[in-house]
């Protein structure tokens, strides 16, 4: 017994009729097997169909030999026919996502001799490995090729080669394939054996766009979005660059030369910034100078400015020096003393004051979550 699998029939049926052949139970739902379903089953990087069958919820899709399982919220009366019904938004975009990855795909094995060794539909991306060095540069320029290709909608076609035929056909796959191999094919851009859903025509794909490149084992790891997904991050993109330009008084194509400019005056504020600091530090370095061990307890500062200033001091005081800086409650701390082991100090510290850290040769840095007095108490014990 095999399922009728009319999504191989129309990609595009919405709602069809089938015969109840058995429903099981599971820990949670039912098991369910009709006749013929045009819901798609999980596979080959593709999420499965969500929608009804009659007023049972389908949450999930499997195929194991041949026979299509529905994962039902509600049982069904087996023998009966049902009326199911997909969840379409999630079906086309599957099918953008999926058809828009093989004319990339196609392209970009075709161009840098390659094979897509990874494929993965998330909810918000398309993941793709491919086991090349392939340059994010090529990776725009195939982008381009691709959309181009898009537009100009070019038929999508499905082919169910017998053995000798197949041997013939110059389609993509990993391994050498038998059985019963259907080949899809975007002519001019790629031809693969596949088993998912996609469009009938390319211009139904829309748009791809590639947000991501990363080195990944041998060759690369690529991140792509199509059809409504592209372009909503492309509109949520546009309105933050809208935004930031507002902001920054410029046009949105503006805005990164705005940026560096503010970047620029900023590392001119911080080295001033800094100037002052250090000479803030030398001046309450030298106020301590010879006067032994030296607790301060200061304003939020970064944890660098605070070993800073207990670095500075420390110079001078001839002792030990620990500074903390922050609030009741939050403190960052430094406490030097050249030459001296200090981890006793440091770990009954840690634990008297709710603190974590440490380090060695007479340095340690961290937090503790207490209070001003809390800290004052301890070192004067």
């Amino acid at each position: 017994m095999q399922t009728t699998k009319l999504y191989y029939e129309d990609a595009f049926m919405r709602a069809f009729d089938a015969k109840v052949l058995s429903c099981e139970p599971l820990k949670k739902g039912f098991a369910v097997v009709l006749d013929q379903t045009a819901f798609y089953p999980e596979g080959g990087g593709q999420p499965c169909d969500f929608g009804t069958l009659n007023d049972a919820r389908v949450r999930d899709v499997q195929e194991k030999d041949g026979v299509i399982v529905h994962t039902c919220d509600k049982a069904l009366t087996v023998g009966e026919t049902v009326h199911g019904e997909i969840e379409w938004v999630r079906r086309f975009d599957h099918m953008q996502q999926h058809s828009g990855e093989h004319i990339v795909s196609g392209m970009l094995c075709a161009t840098y001799h390659c094979d897509n060794t990874g494929f993965h539909m998330g909810s918000d991306s398309v993941i793709i490995d491919y086991n090349a060095e392939i340059p994010w540069e090529g990776v725009l320029e195939i982008e381009a090729r691709a959309n181009r290709y898009i537009w100009e909608n070019h038929p999508f076609e499905v082919l169910w080669p017998n053995a000798e035929e197949l041997k013939a056909l110059p389609y993509r796959s990993k391994k050498e394939l038998t059985g019963a191999v259907r080949i899809t094919t975007f002519p001019g851009a790629d031809m693969c054996a596949c088993c998912g859903t996609h469009v009938s025509l390319s211009g139904q794909v829309g748009l791809v766009k590639f947000i991501g490149w990363q080195k990944f084992r041998d060759g690369v790891r690529l991140e792509l979005l199509c059809g409504e997904r592209a372009v909503k991050y492309l509109a949520a993109n546009w309105e933050q660059n809208r935004a930031i330009g507002q902001a920054l008084s410029v046009k949105p194509e503006k805005t990164f030369a705005a940026v560096e400019r503010l970047q620029n005056e900023l590392l001119t504020v911080k080295a001033k910034a800094d100037k002052l600091e250090e000479d803030a530090f030398a001046q309450i370095a030298a106020s301590y100078k010879d006067a032994g061990d030296v607790l301060l307890v200061r304003e939020e500062m970064s944890s660098d400015a605070v070993r800073r200033l207990c670095d500075a001091v420390s110079a001078q005081c001839g002792g030990r020096c620990a500074v903390f800086a922050g609030e009741d409650g939050g403190y960052k701390y430094a406490i030097i003393h050249p030459g001296q082991d200090i981890r006793q100090l440091v770990k009954d510290m840690n634990a008297a004051l709710n603190g974590r850290g440490g380090g060695r040769d007479g340095f340690a840095q961290g937090s503790v979550a207490a209070t001003a007095a809390e800290i004052h108490a301890f070192f004067h014990c």
